[in-house]
């Protein structure tokens, strides 16, 4: 049952008032009050730094998408299954749960790209040795193939950027990118990047 808002004026329910009338201020609404911690004060000169710097990422991950996108549209494919085909081609026998883990995207979407990528051949499931109710995930022959199609225009397309960016490139390219994750994933993400499968 929902109750009336107080009158104006006066104090809600459980809320001592003042002398005055008015509600007594509670530690916990004062301490809402509190200010919150503010962003570190930049100069324009910084701002228009950090912009550039984000509008680099954009127009960077915009055209190192646009060639698989072109081989995934032979397909008839998108980006969820080439990251899908990605990932299964770097750790072999990865179960749903990490593959969820890693994408975090809905089980209803992995669902539907991993339904497509199985039934068209590009993936094989097998179930799990110890425990029968995981569901293995491998790239067949088919799939093994598409992931180097698809990855082949990155890697060139990375590899001449870090040779035209200097000697120092790829340390501050990876430096860069591990402090873009958040710090309480960056150890898991570290571990899974070093231990991956390469072909």
């Amino acid at each position: 049952m929902s109750t009336a808002p107080p009158a104006p004026g006066s104090a809600p329910t459980g809320t001592p008032a003042d002398s005055a009338g008015k509600p007594a201020e509670s530690e916990a609404s004062a301490a809402t009050d509190t200010p919150q911690s503010e962003p570190p004060a930049r100069s324009p000169a910084e701002t228009r730094e950090l912009v550039e710097a984000i509008e680099w990422l954009f127009f960077a991950y915009r055209d190192f998408t646009s060639d698989p996108d072109e081989i995934l549209h032979e397909y008839g494919f998108g980006r969820a299954h080439h990251r899908v085909i990605h990932f299964v081609g770097r750790h072999p026998g990865i179960t749903v749960a990490d593959l969820l883990n890693i994408l975090r995207i809905t089980k209803q979407s992995l669902s539907r790209v991993l339904k497509e990528l199985v039934g068209q051949g590009y993936i094989v499931q097998k179930t799990g040795t110890k425990d029968r109710r995981q569901r293995l995930l491998y790239l067949s022959d088919k799939g093994m193939e598409m992931e180097r199609r698809l990855a082949g225009p990155q890697r060139e397309r990375v590899a001449r950027a870090l040779a035209t960016a200097g000697p120092d490139a790829q340390k501050a390219w990876c430096a860069v990118l591990a402090h873009l994750v958040n710090e309480d994933d960056r150890r898991a993400v570290e571990a899974l990047i070093s231990n991956g499968y390469v072909s």
